[in-house]
């Protein structure tokens, strides 16, 4: 199924004002042919070395017959789960291809020790992992592959049976990997991680799992003509104008599945379009929306809504339409790639570099200084309900309970602000917390964002720091019931946890955003906490 795209109000007055520019300019063939002038001077030295994803169809394709057969020599020993240890662009994609393919995969993208020690011991004799880095450095990852090499050690398992690494050739991974025997499949060095859905990083984990990657790959391939032409038809220029073209910018991006078979597919976009477009000041704010949208009980002038349905050409969207949002539909191979052209796209419109992440490593310095010197926690201002309240100073100064530190948080959003909340906690122990983010928006008027962390600091956390200066963030952490080693290395998951969140946010008062910290010490706390959100 192709791309349909349908536009309404300011959306489409974008494409039509901005569209025939883009053609001229021959944007669409030019990011096709690896052009890396095309988002300025500046962009050029990174542009010049990530545009590989325009390839990715053909560069995967000899890639299919192998996973497969890895599959079936996986499934002949007995290997009937897959698992799956990864952070960002090396978890987002797989995870809704699978999802999508109605697959069975475990992404394991925490340190969350609970959380990895559910993963660890669900089915392990019938386990294998596939270890996702394309830097080969990244901490949570390594940290996934020490405890599962142990723990298979420990079971008398073979590691080289049961481990399968993905990482860019010439990485610490590589080198290691294939130094204790592990299978390893190296991606294209030339496609950065948040477009890398049909290379290696988003094949190996689907495919073995079980999804249809030939068919993927399929789906992508016929509209790689549509998107690599210039023309007013071309889906990725009507989109990318669509949600970087509107004047004034609506730069709070909500995305609604709507009917359409893609499951999760917001989650993967909201790195794509907040890592790529959130720097210099600028960039666009993906939301996840629920069918109701814009569910927020205004008229959000900054807020751009795109609806996922089943066929963006059938009858029965007039009503989105004149409300100004973006319809689309169309296969998840299709789309993934329509909004991979899209997003480049609007990287040349709003006049920044959709291929860097300036910002990304400021969290994990942090975070790895505070685990080298292992300070004292910062004092908590009072504690409530299970909950020790912690914040900056302009939150919890003169706050006397949780709800009241709550509202001065809200009292921070200004009319183009948004507020993202972020839970560093284990997500299958507490996925009530989830359930925040509607009711704050319904508190706020204004978007509010969800993200798992250490999750979403490769995939929102970009935008936090670089983009525009007017979120507000509410941090939950929690005492981890139970902790786990990390072999050979000096501090354990829930030490990692603590401290990666305790860095970001450092990181973000230091950029002058508003903190307000909630760590969660007893099973009431939960409680407490929605409590005191409905009392604001």
């Amino acid at each position: 199924m192709s791309i349909r795209i349908e536009v309404g109000g300011a959306a489409r007055e974008a494409v039509e004002r901005v569209l025939p520019q883009l053609v001229a300019d021959r944007v669409a063939s030019g990011i096709t042919g690896l052009d890396p002038d095309l988002w300025g001077e500046a962009a050029i030295e990174e542009a010049a070395k990530r545009l590989g994803w325009t390839e990715a169809v053909s560069v995967s394709r000899p890639l299919v017959a192998e996973i497969v057969s890895l599959r079936d020599e996986l499934h002949a020993a007995g290997i009937s789960h897959i698992v799956l240890g990864g952070m960002g662009g090396s978890s987002l994609a797989p995870e809704v291809i699978t999802r999508t393919a109605g697959v069975a995969l475990t992404v394991l993208d925490s340190t969350e020790p609970g959380q990895v020690l559910a993963a660890l011991t669900d089915r392990l004799e019938a386990s294998a992992i596939v270890i996702s880095s394309k830097s080969g450095s990244t901490v949570e990852t390594d940290s996934q592959r020490r405890v599962y090499e142990k723990a298979f050690q420990d079971a008398s398992v073979d590691p080289r049976g049961r481990i399968i690494v993905v990482t860019d050739p010439g990485s610490p991974l590589d080198a290691s990997a294939r130094e204790a025997g592990y299978r390893v499949f190296n991606a294209d060095p030339n496609v950065g991680g948040r477009f890398s859905a049909l290379t290696a990083f988003g094949l190996v984990p689907s495919g073995l799992a079980g999804a249809d990657i030939g068919q993927l790959l399929d789906e992508a391939d016929a509209e790689l003509l549509p998107l690599a032409t210039d023309s007013d038809e071309n889906p990725g220029l009507i989109l990318g104008a669509a949600i970087a073209g509107t004047s004034p910018l609506k730069d709070k991006l909500g995305i609604v599945a709507d009917g359409t078979h893609i499951v999760g597919f917001a989650d993967w976009a909201e790195q794509l379009v907040a890592e790529s477009t959130g720097k210099d000041g600028t960039g666009l704010l993906p939301v996840v929306l629920g069918t109701d949208a814009p569910e927020l009980g205004a008229d959000l002038p900054d807020l751009q809504v795109v609806r996922l349905v089943a066929d963006a050409a059938a009858h029965g969207h007039r009503a989105q339409l004149e409300a100004g949002e973006i319809v689309m539909s169309g296969s998840l191979g299709a789309m993934l790639l329509t909004w991979e052209y899209a997003i480049a796209v609007a990287g040349r419109l709003l006049g920044i570099n959709p291929f860097d992440q300036p910002d990304v490593e400021s969290a994990k310095i942090a975070a790895r200084g505070l685990l080298d010197a292992t300070p004292e926690p910062t004092p908590t201002a009072f504690a409530e309900g299970g909950i020790e309240v912690r914040g900056t100073d302009d939150i919890v100064r003169g706050t006397a309970d949780l709800a009241g530190a709550i509202d001065a948080l809200l009292g921070r959003l200004g009319p183009d602000g948004y507020l993202s909340v972020q839970a560093y906690v284990d997500r299958l122990a507490l996925p009530r917390l989830a359930e925040l983010r509607d009711l704050l928006a319904a508190r706020a008027q204004r978007p509010v964002t969800f993200g798992w962390g250490p999750r979403f600091l490769h995939s929102t956390g970009q935008y936090h720091k670089g983009g525009p200066a007017t979120g507000v963030f509410l941090q939950i952490t929690a005492d981890a019931r139970t902790d786990l080693a990390i072999p050979d290395r000096p501090f354990t998951f829930g030490q990692l946890i603590q401290a990666q969140a305790a860095g970001d946010a450092g990181v973000l008062a230091e950029h002058g955003r508003p903190v307000l910290r909630l760590n969660l010490t007893s099973d009431a706390a939960t409680a407490a906490l929605f409590d005191a959100v409905r009392r604001t």
